[in-house]
């Protein structure tokens, strides 16, 4: 079937990718021995940022203004995968990093650890978070789920997956506030503006972060739209938007009839999405299926608008659901971010260089090489202080 091999040569590049990185296990470490690298001046109010994370373990600041790197800090301990969370005050940067198994804080004006988690803390695991990572909108609490895993002397004993909460003034060496047992297969998540917690696994749930209840908000894997199979959806990477959206892009079959007959089926291109201030959901169709794309966007200036990147930088139009336009590429690139007005578009990941782009003309207008070594999968932002 088109859609499963759709879905497998990508689930294969990121899964081969995933083994290579996720080997070792984060240790703790002392206030003496974070490596602070106060390269740069502090951050402009008013001003806009992208970030974005490579090895061998850097986090960089790029002015969206001249697209021009502004500083770069020294992060402490191993890369992997670099997956970046901005504090609502625009303040720290939190990364999960040290292969998946750790979360540090970074103070994006001096470049200090503030924050340090080591997401196994019970005697004799590991774990390890797939990309979940999310920020309270008061900036207060910080979450993520950890998948643990009890090394005992003759097996492993997999445990169940707990949604870890801590406090963001925690420091070096922060604890859990509270866990909660959540469903398996939990990847991307954010926090809404009512202070609930969206995550991504196979349904998109809801959960209250005082109490650990949950219900399927958005259903995807389990959902039952006439005449489509289950969907595919490989996303991980969560971008904080302007729009305040959270979206995950999917591709589905679409039967001609109750049949469900692969052979004529059409297979199409589509987003699903929270409206992160209203809780409002959204599951639309945008495009057929003509290539695979890592990361898709919404233009904020023109919503009807839809992004989408890997070997192509493409547009499409998603009332009319056909290409707009489409830019080759120089090498591919997993990750797509827009500045705030919607008149920059950023391409990271892979190597260590950022494409800027036009977005109503799809062609280049910058290349800005980074310090190090490639971003692989880390999630580039963009913020104002």
């Amino acid at each position: 079937m088109k859609l499963q091999f759709i879905g497998r040569m990508a689930a294969t590049s990121l899964g081969l990718f995933a083994i290579c990185t996720a080997a070792g296990v984060g240790l703790a470490f002392a206030a003496s021995d974070v490596p602070a690298n106060a390269s740069g001046p502090a951050l402009k109010p008013g001003k806009e940022y992208l970030l974005a994370t490579n090895y061998p373990n850097n986090l960089h600041l790029i002015d969206v203004a001249s697209d021009t790197l502004y500083k770069t800090c020294q992060m402490p301990d191993a890369f992997g995968p670099g997956a970046a969370q901005v504090a609502p005050d625009k303040k720290v940067a939190y990364v999960l990093n040290n292969h998946y198994g750790d979360i540090y804080g970074i103070e994006l004006d001096t470049c200090k650890t503030v924050f340090h988690a080591r997401l196994a803390f019970k005697p004799g695991e590991q774990a390890k978070s797939m990309l979940s990572l999310a920020v309270s909108p008061d900036g207060k609490e910080l979450y993520s789920v950890a998948n643990p895993t009890q090394i005992l002397n003759d097996h492993y004993a997999v445990q169940a997956p707990r949604l870890q909460v801590y406090a963001t003034d925690a420091g070096l060496n922060a604890q859990p506030l509270r866990t909660f047992e959540v469903p398996r297969q939990i990847s991307i998540m954010q926090a809404a503006d009512d202070g609930s917690l969206y995550m991504a696994g196979r349904d998109i749930y809801k959960l209250d972060v005082k109490t650990g209840q949950y219900s399927v908000a958005l259903p995807t894997g389990s959902w039952k739209r006439p005449q489509y199979s289950p969907p595919d959806l490989l996303y991980i990477w969560s971008h904080q938007t302007a729009r305040r959206d959270f979206s995950l892009l999917y591709t589905a079959a679409k039967y001609k009839d109750e049949k469900q007959d692969a052979d004529t089926a059409d297979f199409v291109y589509g987003y699903v999405s929270v409206d992160l201030t209203t809780g409002k959901t959204q599951v639309q169709d945008f495009a057929p299926v003509t290539e695979v794309y890592f990361t898709g966007m919404r233009s904020p200036k023109d919503p009807n608008q839809m992004f989408g990147v890997l070997n192509r930088l493409a547009k499409y139009d998603i009332k009319q659901q056909k290409l707009i336009k489409a830019a080759n590429l120089a090498h591919s690139y997993y990750c797509i971010s827009f500045d705030k007005a919607g008149s920059k578009l950023y391409l990271t990941g892979t190597f260590n260089d950022v494409a800027v782009y036009d977005p109503d003309s799809l062609e280049l207008v910058a290349n800005i090489k980074l310090p190090g070594g490639d971003m692989a999968t880390g999630t580039a932002q963009v913020f104002t202080r």
